[in-house]
This record gives C-alpha cells, structure tokens and sequence, in this order.
C-alpha cells in the first residue's frame, strides 16, 4: 500500500513577523513608559490603569512572536512535527490575557462609577491621541498576516483593541472638558470592554477548536470529501481526517481506494489539488488498487 507525505514548505506560511513585532514591541514599550510618567504627574488611575493594559499587550506581542519563532524549529525524535502546536497555545493564551485586560479596564471604570475623581482632560486628550497614533500604526502592520494566523489576529486584536481604548479616552477628555461630567470615562470604558470582548471571544473559541483538532473553519470537511470522492481516479475514501498543526498549517490524512494503479501520478497531483483548493499543506495519504483489493480479498 503507497503512502505519500506531502509537506508544503511555502514560506508564506511561515513568516515570523520579526520587523513587525520588534517595532511594535519597541513603540509600545515607549508608550508604556510616558503614559506612566504622565499618570504619576496628573494622579491619573485611568492613565496608569491603561498603562497597564498596554504593558500586558507588549508581554501578549513577545509571546506571539516567540511562539512564531518557535514554530520554525525542525522537527526532532520527540517532536516529530517540530513545535508548530506551540502557536495553537500561544493564541489561547493571548485570547486569556485579553480576557484579563478587560477585566482590569471594567474594574477601573467600576471604581471610577463608585468614585469619580477629576481628571484633566486636555493632559488625558493629548497622552491618549499619542497612544492612539501609535497602536494604530502597530496594529496596520499585522493586519495582513491577522488573516491567515491566529497568533498575529491576536497581535492585531490586541492593537486595535488599543487604538479602540486610547480613542475612547481623547474622546471623553473632550467631552469631559466640554461638559465637565466625569462619568464620561468609565462609560466609555465598559463601551469599549464590550468591544474588545466580543472581538476576543472569536479569537478564543478558533484556539480552543484547534487545540482539540477540529476542522479548521476555513475548511469545510464536507466540500473535501465530495472533492476526493468525484475524482475521476478514486473509486471510494474512508477515515479522512483534517485538522490543524499550526495557526498556519493544516493537516489532512485519508484512506483511498483508486480504480488504476496509477498511484504516483494521483499522489503528485492530489497533493497539489489539496494545497490549491483546500490549504492543506501536509497530507498522508494511503491508498489501495480496486482491482489487487479484490484479488486479495478473493484470495
């Protein structure tokens, strides 16, 4: 019985992002250390707390681009297929330190509803419309990769969540300084931990499906049974499996019974097929003659 192992080196699937993680790493380390120095000045909590979302989103973009890093590593006797399941981890990891972030935004803008403080707005404006710029920027430049890789979705997220937080924030120092109502911030705070939430949630709920080794869901398991099925070489298919090795790698194996003996000629072409239609870089696939099936079986 043939076997064939197909595995797609295309470099596109394995890019690491190191520029654009090195500069959003830098950027936002920066802006950490001023929205510090300017909460301290002003004894601003809102400034320090958001501080501290952006602080945990530069250790969320150095876990993402070591695991992306890690996933380049050549597979071993232990780790047959290298590391490349380390980036499913990491993006349920990253989906969690998420969840946490609007956990502390939620608590401060609960406190700041039970307590409201003065906050100078202008100060507050100015800071935020820096952080905005620049978590922006980080966040443009994964926005490409976001769709292909769940660990730089979760960079980009993790970014666009920023930029959402730091635009709420000059927008209610504007109106704080307009109107002089300070219950502005902590509602515009549970605004935009509504919708970083739901943003994570998606973002949770495809780790956690890899993780277990669903069908990836840009994949539909159906569409490729029909499409092995209706080739014109293959007479029936069992025990297809399809799943994830990586945020960026998908896996197929599948039995096949052909109708000729042609095997070589099918395996080349069916792995490119598979790659073509489907996105499935790696597939194993083990296949059996009809014709010597029978004979066997007669025997």
């Amino acid at each position: 019985m043939p076997h064939n192992h197909s595995h797609s080196q295309d470099q596109s699937h394995t890019q690491t992002y190191g520029k654009a993680f090195a500069i959003g790493i830098g950027l936002n380390i920066a802006y950490v250390v001023v929205e510090v120095t300017y909460g301290v000045i002003i004894n601003s909590s809102a400034l320090l707390a958001d501080a501290g979302h952006n602080l945990s989103d530069v250790f969320s973009l150095v876990f993402a681009w070591f695991a992306m890093a890690v996933a380049q590593k050549r597979p071993a006797k232990k780790f047959t297929y290298g590391l490349r399941r380390g980036t499913i981890l990491v993006s349920i990891f990253n989906a969690l330190l998420l969840f946490g972030a609007a956990g502390v935004i939620g608590w401060e803008a609960w406190q700041k509803i039970q307590n409201p403080v003065e906050i100078p707005g202008s100060t507050i404006m100015i800071v935020a419309g820096v952080g905005l710029v620049i978590n922006t920027a980080t966040a443009l430049l994964f926005m490409k990769g976001q769709k292909v890789d769940l660990n730089i979705k979760g960079a980009f997220l993790h970014m666009a969540a920023d930029a959402g937080v730091s635009l709420g924030v000059v927008v209610s120092g504007l109106l704080i300084n307009v109107t002089g109502a300070m219950w502005i911030d902590p509602v515009t705070s549970f605004i935009i931990l509504f919708v970083i939430v739901y943003g994570t949630w998606g973002l949770f709920i495809d780790s956690i499906n890899l993780a277990l080794d669903a069908v990836p869901k840009d994949i539909d398991y159906e569409e490729v049974e029909s499409f092995l099925k209706e080739h014109e070489e293959v007479e029936s298919i069992h025990d297809l499996h399809i799943w994830a090795m990586s945020t960026t790698e998908n896996v197929l194996s599948v039995h096949i019974v052909l109708k000729s003996e042609k095997t070589d000629q099918f395996l080349r072409k069916i792995k490119e097929e598979l790659q073509e239609h489907f996105n499935i870089h790696h597939s194993t696939i083990q296949v059996e003659v009809s014709d010597l099936k029978d004979s066997l079986m007669g025997n």
